[in-house]
């Protein structure tokens, strides 16, 4: 005991401070730092083994090339034998077969008489009677067909339920002298506006399609050509925009149904897959593509077999 108290006396002269005699007095009796486990070091994490370093990374691939679109021509019953009018509101064409093969077309254009520009005025084609129309294939992906009047030669291109009429004239106009009659047959000759409203979420939907199928297959020609090449196709999807705006603002509603704008832009589709080299009956149309067949749910015992479930009462 005495000893314990000479120790306790030294402590009190020799650390007057209380923090040092804490310390003091826990490393004296085992408390201290010096009894704490020692703290072990931070563990790093080894490199895993089946990840290769950056540099000897594989490169990733690089991106498919585009493929170029395809879309189905259009059949040709679909505008023969209809009453089509231009722009959707003047003139009549009608394409009918012959009998001995081949096609015929009877054409009424409107104009405006020469003497009097204020004035309308109708002029029939070959009297009236139907013209012999030349086959020239398929240029541009769709039947092409050529009239011979001497007057008014036409190009006609037969397009989904309509045609697209070009005058071989320069310019487009065709002057008929003697029944004092203009006219500019040139223009997109369909249904009338009344038959295409009903349709026009339909020719929507089918635009966007027919739209990303021009990007696309504008883009693999442009991937395909040589340099000196490139501005041209960028010049010509240019063009093709300013053309279908210039030649549908004129269709009748066609701010309603948007039937001009569909139909040239399926005939641009299909003429840049023929430029491509690809054939144009491979795939379904852009506003013809057929829906999967409906799954029939299986019949359960106990039930009514032409009951639905999935089907409201």
């Amino acid at each position: 005991m005495p000893r314990t108290r000479l120790l306790l006396a030294l402590a009190v002269v020799l650390l007057p401070a209380p923090a040092s005699a804490q310390s003091f007095f826990e490393e004296l009796f085992g408390i201290g730092r010096a009894a704490r486990p020692a703290q072990p070091a931070p563990r790093v994490a080894p490199p895993p083994m089946d990840v290769p370093p950056p540099e000897s990374r594989p490169a990733p691939a690089p991106p498919a090339p585009p493929k170029p679109v395809v879309i189905k021509a259009p059949n040709d019953d679909g505008a023969i034998g209809q009453d089509l009018q231009q722009n959707g509101s003047a003139g009549s064409l009608r394409l009918e077969r012959a009998q001995g093969g081949g096609l015929t077309a009877r054409i009424t254009l409107d104009g405006t008489k020469v003497s009097q520009p204020t004035e309308s005025c109708r002029v029939p084609l070959n009297g009236g009677t139907p013209i012999a129309l030349a086959d020239q294939g398929r240029p541009n992906g769709v039947t092409r067909l050529a009239s011979s009047d001497p007057v008014c030669p036409l190009r006609m291109e037969i397009l989904d339920g309509s045609v697209l009429v070009t005058p071989q004239t320069e310019p487009d106009i065709c002057v008929f002298q003697a029944a004092d009659c203009a006219t500019t047959p040139k223009g997109l000759w369909g249904p009338g506006a009344a038959a295409l409203v009903t349709r026009a979420q339909e020719f929507d939907t089918a635009r966007g399609s027919a739209d990303r199928a021009v990007r696309e297959n504008y883009k693999v020609m442009t991937q395909r050509a040589r340099r000196e090449d490139v501005r041209p196709i960028v010049a010509e999807q240019a063009a093709f925009s300013a053309d279908r705006e210039q030649m549908c603002r004129a269709y009748a509603r066609e701010g309603v149904h948007g039937f001009c704008h569909l139909r040239f832009t399926e005939a641009r589709v299909l003429s840049l897959a023929t430029r491509l080299g690809i054939a144009t009956s491979a795939s379904p149309t852009a506003s013809n593509t057929p829906r999967p067949a409906r799954r029939r749910p299986p019949t359960v015992e106990g039930l009514n077999p032409g009951f639905d479930p999935q089907q409201p009462e």
